[in-house]
């Protein structure tokens, strides 16, 4: 993002630092810049949106390497919040930036233990454990805290992504269900569950991908990767004995998928002559079709 920092005011920096967090988005590079630029010298002046503030540059900070501002920031909601558990929460982020993950470690115990509903310091705990390789200490610590935060949507997903990570499908086809508990309108979300599905392998697997994949497009009828997935199914499907029954539905299927695939991606496309490219693409996909007997 191209930001202007000489024309900005401090009024302007703050808006649009508001309008980051309100988003959700981090700009870390921008907030750093920006600090430094304008508004580390008028933060007073922003009345009660100075703490949040504050929070948002030490996130930037530490996300930038600049542990020097970070910590300075730090020290102006410790004098203003001694004994803050969300400061000391900080305190120990910037000593996971350091890796100095014992110290850390330490002091999210110590967060943990005056407040056991808090649900952040021990999520940083199963960061720290990531960010040291040990990935199966990492899943068993994220099942523990799972089962005292079920209804934690990025968790489930974040133990998809290690069982994954770890080859075990099963398992992360189950965190992926219950994220769709969760979302059961998220075509992402159905998609990603009939692509753990997929990976599996197996005719029962590839027929529940295939409803997922379709329930997807269902609810997105433009998810290319979600019309790939049907295609690539009913394809599977189509060339296996055990379902003769419906193969001719299957190669319909097949058939209307990669149709769909086609003109998403010739509508969407920026490249000259697509149209050339297209029909390549659709050969390439007829000669992958083996023909039933």
């Amino acid at each position: 993002m191209s930001l202007n920092y000489e024309e900005m005011s401090w009024s302007d920096v703050r808006d649009q630092f508001r309008k980051w967090r309100e988003e959700s988005e981090r700009h870390s590079d921008d907030v750093v810049q920006l600090w430094i630029a304008v508004l580390e010298d008028k933060v007073h002046k922003t009345g009660n949106e100075r703490h949040l503030i504050l929070e948002q540059v030490i996130v930037a900070a530490l996300d930038t390497a600049r542990l020097d501002i970070a910590t300075k920031c730090i020290k102006e909601l410790s004098v203003e919040f001694p004994g803050s558990l969300r400061v000391m929460k900080f305190k120990a982020m910037r000593l996971e930036a350091m890796e100095q993950y014992d110290a850390a470690n330490e002091l999210l115990d110590n967060i943990i233990e005056k407040d056991q509903t808090n649900a952040a310091p021990r999520k940083r705990k199963i960061a720290i454990l990531k960010a040291r390789g040990r990935r199966m200490d990492a899943i068993k610590e994220l099942n523990s805290y799972l089962k005292k935060f079920m209804s934690d949507q990025e968790a489930w997903q974040e133990l998809c992504n290690l069982y994954m990570g770890q080859g075990d499908y099963g398992k992360a086809a189950f965190c992926m269900e219950e994220v769709l508990l969760h979302n059961p309108h998220s075509h992402l979300v159905h998609q990603r569950l009939a692509d753990i599905r997929y990976t599996m392998g197996g005719i029962d697997n590839v027929e529940i991908a295939r409803t997922y994949y379709s329930q997807a497009i269902k609810l997105n009828p433009h998810n290319l990767r979600a019309l790939y997935g049907l295609y690539l199914c009913c394809s599977n499907l189509a060339n296996s004995r055990a379902v003769s029954s419906k193969r001719k539905e299957s190669q319909k299927l097949a058939q209307w998928a990669l149709d769909q695939a086609t003109a998403e991606t010739s509508s969407r496309s920026t490249i000259k002559n697509n149209d050339k490219w297209i029909s390549s693409l659709d050969s390439a996909f007829g000669n992958l079709d083996i023909k039933s007997n």
